[in-house]
């Protein structure tokens, strides 16, 4: 099964994260953390997300086995966070 992520922040969603519609129904794009009741949970840019989601980079490296950087991780977000729909031009 493919992984989908959140098209805001860009965590593996879950059943268990998924934000909600204003329908109170899940919403298949976005997490708990970023979408909640239909509208996005912060204004923020999307560097603004990048420097919010570093500070997980411990997380990051645990779950997907990799040993990066702070400065590793951004980079990465910034080639990354542009293909999310929340951030797509």
């Amino acid at each position: 099964m493919e992984t989908k992520f959140c098209q805001s922040c860009g965590m593996p969603l879950t059943d268990d994260n998924k934000g909600t519609s204003a329908d109170g129904t899940q919403n298949e794009d976005y997490c708990i953390y970023c979408y909640k009741d239909g509208k996005f949970t912060q204004a923020m840019t999307m560097e603004q997300m990048i420097n919010h989601c570093v500070q997980f980079t411990d997380e990051i490296n645990k779950q997907s086995g990799q040993n990066l950087t702070q400065e590793q991780a951004k980079e990465m977000m910034r080639q990354f966070f542009p293909h999310l729909k929340r951030w797509k031009k």
